[in-house]
């Protein structure tokens, strides 16, 4: 009974502030002229991007229009920063929770700073569609963009402290969620203004099969079968609960989401400069021509390796093996754990980032075939977003249920 009182209040907790967080992004900034703005956003590739992200406030500009943006970038930058500078790779492995709180203090006046510049950004960006652009709006929309991402900020450690989930993770999933309805209901009309039934049923039939590729990607997974120290010898009698798991797709959906914004830039950077020799070389890079394929792809194992890279350390691992006094069967402790380990991990980096090239493809082949662009709104890194935020929540709902059965078993 307990258990179920615990989990309904995190429910609770987390739906009530997912609820607060989605109202805000509707409460606009006052000065603006919102109608002409979002009319002449809504074919702004770069801007689209963006909204995947705050639920469509770089498209409303409400008191939340940051959203979750400068927390990403801000944690982002932090692993990065910490696999480059000794001191917070020993505070982050050292210090225990004490090291992480201040990681995480860190991340948050990053997220501060991030947020401060990005407003400032935004409200030189939106000065055509101001009626007063002045001093005291650049200050006003300054500090109300920059209290809503620090306020979305608090709202994800709630969510993930109290709540069920991890807060950042469910914020861009309600965000992504939250615009189904409207692509739902313009690709439905883009199909019966022509399209047959039969169509209809192929691309369903087919988006299940993209649903399903996406959730073998998101949970496929290497084991490295490991043996302990009083095993040697016995390797008939190897423990097949002993491994490693590697993910098949370890950097998750982080690729897509560098790979998609660096290839939003070229049509936006058009914008900003009227020189020809700029305008060929961004216009080589647009979806149509045939540098925007092999650069995309190129983008995505890039990033692929990077993003693993700060993930998946093998020397951490085989360190944490030979402490353990475990080992992999055949491969000698130290080094050549280490040489191993690196050989399988980019293997399977190549095959996912590959993988997650094709599945990108399709929704865009499937566009042209049906001579429709509304297909294109609930895109591949959407999709991703959805699979591994739904299966890592389901998880940890059933892993707390499992423990508070254990805690009342005991009792």
């Amino acid at each position: 009974m307990k258990s179920t009182i615990k989990l309904k209040q995190k429910t609770l907790i987390t739906l009530g502030t997912l609820i607060i967080a989605r109202l805000g992004i509707f409460i606009p900034i006052p000065g603006i002229d919102h109608n002409s703005f979002y009319s002449n956003m809504g074919q702004n590739g770069l801007v689209s991007f963006l909204n995947i992200f705050s639920g469509g406030g770089f498209s409303t500009i409400g008191i939340f229009a940051l959203g979750i943006v400068p927390y990403i970038n801000s944690s982002i930058i932090m692993q990065i920063i910490t696999k480059i500078i000794p001191e917070l790779e020993n505070l982050q492995k050292e210090e225990g929770e004490l090291g992480r709180q201040k990681i995480t203090q860190i991340t948050r006046s990053l997220t501060l700073i991030w947020a401060i510049l990005q407003s400032t950004a935004i409200a030189f960006w939106i000065k055509p569609y101001v009626f007063n652009w002045n001093k005291y709006f650049i200050i006003d929309c300054l500090l109300t963009l920059t209290t809503g991402s620090i306020i979305i900020m608090w709202f994800s450690e709630i969510i993930t402290e109290y709540g069920i989930g991890n807060g950042p993770s469910l914020l861009i999933f309600q965000n992504i969620v939250s615009g189904i309805p409207k692509v739902f209901m313009e690709y439905t009309t883009n199909i019966y203004n022509g399209k047959t039934t039969i169509n209809i049923f192929f691309l369903l039939i087919l988006f299940i099969l993209i649903l399903i590729v996406t959730i073998l990607i998101q949970e496929g997974q290497r084991k490295i079968t490991i043996i302990s120290a009083r095993q040697l010898g016995k390797i008939q009698e190897l423990n097949p609960q002993s491994y490693i798991p590697l993910k098949l797709n370890q950097s998750g959906v982080m690729p897509l989401v560098f790979a998609s914004a660096a290839m939003a830039l070229p049509p936006y950077l058009l914008q900003l400069t009227s020189n020809n020799t700029i305008y060929q070389l961004c216009y080589l890079f647009f979806p149509n021509n045939y540098l925007y394929l092999p650069l995309y792809c190129f983008l995505i194992i890039t990033f692929s390796y990077f993003y693993s890279s700060l993930i998946l350390n093998p020397e951490d691992i085989a360190k944490n093996l030979k402490k353990m006094g475990s080992s992999i069967p055949s491969i000698r402790p130290g080094i050549d754990t280490v040489i191993y380990l690196k050989k399988i991990l980019y293997k399977l980096t190549f095959l996912g980032s590959i993988f997650l090239f094709i599945i990108v493809l399709v929704p865009s082949i499937i566009s042209i075939v049906m001579k429709t662009e509304s297909f294109k709104g609930l895109g591949i890194t959407s999709l991703l977003i959805l699979v591994g935020v739904s299966i890592d929540t389901a998880k940890q709902i059933q892993t707390y249920i499992i423990s508070q059965q254990y805690d009342n078993i005991i009792e």
